[in-house]
């Protein structure tokens, strides 16, 4: 029997022994078949003697739409299309549409929840930004600046933590202008970063709730012997957490006057030389909107539920990540390289903010992000 060539693949049997692991020399290609897209291979895995297709657990499987025509889909609604232009266009149904999104949605978790992981990060951004769904309904805020419930209000907001080393998109969470999503945006950044950096943000009070919330040490107290109950224990920030406040003061929109203030740190900050900014967030906050039609301003366009617009933020996270290149990270080539056989070739090498982390070595392709297959961790771990 020829030995099994490793292609890649791994099996998608959760009940088998080798399941989603790869290299593992257990997969072999045993059967092809033609498809709109062109000739696509059957596996078999000699473990569990499962056979099956190639697009397996990718966007892909089992459409009946042709590959290009799905890629031009996902494409469209990242450069601000909505979805009656896209089905203008390329001839389907925005329920097609939206089926696509959702399937490219649950491959960009699978690429987010694989690449950020620890993180070395020594800064975060945190700001948030306003849309709405279903309805543009205005609403007054509470004393502290927070929505109120959803149910009363149309808005919701985008808050996006932000590695502005690397310009790297860490979490991005759709919900109400609240303490809850505040905690939610800062758990959602503390798994996925190595250690405690600095925090800046906006003069939003619900920042620092959040982050003692997420970074704090518990103070417990000796009893004195005195009458009553004892002190119960408190949560106090961790020694290590840094964060910084730029406040803005406007009038009738208009900026008046812009001051930092340490909330948390002073003296850490002072010893990283770190300097207090979310110039670059708000400029992510920019590129969200130029790419995705439901975030524009004054648009038609916007989502009917916040599930459809979440699927849309975090399909374009791992686009943004991945495989966009970012100008600001490009690195120029020496000049034996720029010139060969006579030829002259690009100054600049093309970085994404993954490479600029360390989580990939090369800008991936669209049809990459669609259809990347990952090992879980605890076998790459072994492995090397």
């Amino acid at each position: 029997m020829r030995k099994p060539k490793d292609w890649g693949q791994p099996c998608p049997n959760p009940t088998c022994t080798h399941y989603r692991r790869m290299q593992q020399g257990n997969v072999s290609a045993i059967a092809t078949y033609l498809t709109q897209s062109g000739k696509r291979r059957i596996f078999r895995c000699h473990s569990c003697e499962l056979p099956f297709s190639e697009t397996r657990e990718t966007v892909f499987f089992d459409l009946r739409t042709s590959e290009e025509k799905v890629m031009m889909a996902l494409k469209m609604l990242l450069v601000r299309v909505d979805l009656a232009g896209i089905g203008f266009v390329l001839g389907v149904t925005e329920a097609t549409v939206l089926a696509w999104l959702k399937r490219a949605a649950h491959q960009a978790e699978a690429i987010n929840h694989h690449l950020l992981q620890n993180l070395p990060v020594t800064q975060v951004q945190l700001d948030e930004m306003w849309n709405f769904i279903a309805r543009k309904h205005a609403r007054e805020t509470d004393e502290a600046g927070e929505s109120l419930p959803e149910g009363q209000d149309g808005r919701q907001w985008l808050w996006v933590s932000f590695a502005p080393e690397f310009r790297l998109m860490i979490a991005a969470v759709v919900g109400p202008r609240t303490l809850e999503t505040a905690k939610e945006v800062v758990a959602a950044t503390k798994a996925r970063v190595a250690g405690i950096p600095a925090f800046f943000s906006d003069g939003f009070t619900c920042y620092l709730a959040a982050l003692i919330a997420a970074f704090h040490v518990v103070m417990t107290f000796a009893p004195t012997g005195k009458r009553g109950r004892p002190r119960k224990p408190v949560c106090a920030p961790h020694p290590d957490l840094i964060y910084g406040q730029l406040v803005k003061q406007k009038k009738h929109g208009k900026l008046l006057t812009l001051s930092t203030r340490v909330v948390l740190g002073a003296e850490r900050l002072a010893h990283l030389g770190l300097t207090i900014s979310t110039a670059l967030v708000e400029r992510v906050n920019l590129t969200l909107r130029q790419a995705l039609a439901p975030l524009g301003r004054k648009t038609s366009s916007f989502c009917k539920d916040r599930e459809r617009l979440r699927q849309r933020v975090v399909f374009f996270q791992a686009f943004y990540n991945v495989a966009r290149p970012h100008m600001s990270l490009r690195q120029q080539l020496p000049l034996h390289e720029r010139t060969r056989h006579g030829v002259i070739c690009p100054r600049w090498r093309e970085c994404t903010p993954a490479m600029a982390a360390g989580l990939t070595d090369h800008v991936w392709t669209f049809r990459e992000i669609l259809t990347a297959k990952f090992e879980p961790r605890e076998f790459q771990s072994i492995s090397q």
